[in-house]
């Protein structure tokens, strides 16, 4: 069983990790420490991702052999390193490698994504990548049991909720075509290359879904939460060629997506006093249908 998961254990596994493959580990740096523990390498440009869930391997798996087939297809994308056999296991954990993108992290644009987006909605991913088919109600179910040390007031609320959007989803009617999405199409996935163009990173969602899924996101933050404003929201628009907001279904879908983040944050809440306070900010306004424009990207 894998130990608790702290920038120590993560530390551990990342340096264990470098050393089978021959890499430098001294001096590196933890980026950030939620889903998975992120190190960059002062020695070469090589990030290192080890996931929280240790069982995560077949996601990983296709993770690379997609990242793989992006470079085949020239679609910018975060690109795994040459000769690298991976994922690995280390203490229990998954260990993937990943050319760095750029030294310092510089979000893209919306527009950028837009145009990423359309392209990779227009590929015919091969049998070989073995994609799944996306369920969101499943991923949402799963997600809402891993919520550790919420109020049985707060469960309760969560999963009326969410019973109630899983029957609203079934009668949902979709209108682009079904086919691969990234699965978590958003303005934090997608970055600046030190070259100046956009790559597409977190490649682990890939899946086979109705497309609007990979749009919804921009549309929230836009929409309830204000982190877009209108004239980033319309180039969005423009560039894919299509307003998931105009969809009768948006309202639905966008309820379901936000339920999700906030299930999320409820198995974080251990993790600090942010997690737990913007938990019951988002708790609060979903009860009230208020403060939405109060919630803070996480």
């Amino acid at each position: 069983m894998a130990a608790e998961f702290t920038a120590e254990t993560a530390g551990a596994a990342f340096k264990e990790a470098c050393r089978t493959i021959g890499l430098d580990a001294s001096e590196a740096e933890l980026l950030r420490l939620g889903s998975n523990a992120v190190f960059r390498l002062s020695t070469s440009p090589i990030i290192v991702r080890i996931a929280r869930d240790p069982d995560v391997l077949e996601e990983m798996e296709r993770a690379v052999r997609v990242a793989r087939w992006l470079e085949a297809e020239d679609l910018p994308a975060t690109r795994v390193p040459a000769g690298v056999a991976q994922p690995l296991m280390v203490g229990g954990r998954v260990v993937t490698f990943w050319e760095s993108v750029q030294e310092h992290e510089e979000y893209a644009t919306v527009g950028e994504l837009a145009d990423l987006l359309r392209r990779l909605h227009w590929l015919e991913e091969p049998e070989s990548l073995r994609l799944p088919y996306f369920d969101p109600l499943a991923k949402l179910s799963g997600s809402m049991r891993q919520m550790n040390g919420i109020s049985e007031e707060d469960r309760t609320f969560l999963e009326e909720r969410a019973a109630k959007l899983n029957k609203d989803y079934d009668r949902l009617d979709f209108v682009l075509p079904f086919g691969m999405i990234h699965g978590d199409g958003s303005i934090g996935n997608v970055l600046r290359h030190r070259d100046g163009h956009a790559v597409l990173i977190d490649l682990d969602g890939f899946a086979l879904a109705p497309r609007e899924w990979d749009l919804i996101q921009t549309a929230m933050f836009y929409d309830r939460y204000g982190w877009h404003t209108k004239a980033e929201y319309a180039d969005f628009v423009h560039r894919y060629g299509f307003d998931v907001m105009n969809w009768p279904g948006y309202e639905t879908l966008a309820d379901l997506r936000e339920l999700m983040m906030v299930a999320w944050l409820g198995h974080q809440l251990g993790t600090s006093e942010r997690s737990a306070a913007e938990f019951a900010r988002r708790v609060r306004s979903l009860r009230t249908g208020e403060g939405r424009d109060e919630w803070g990207p996480f």
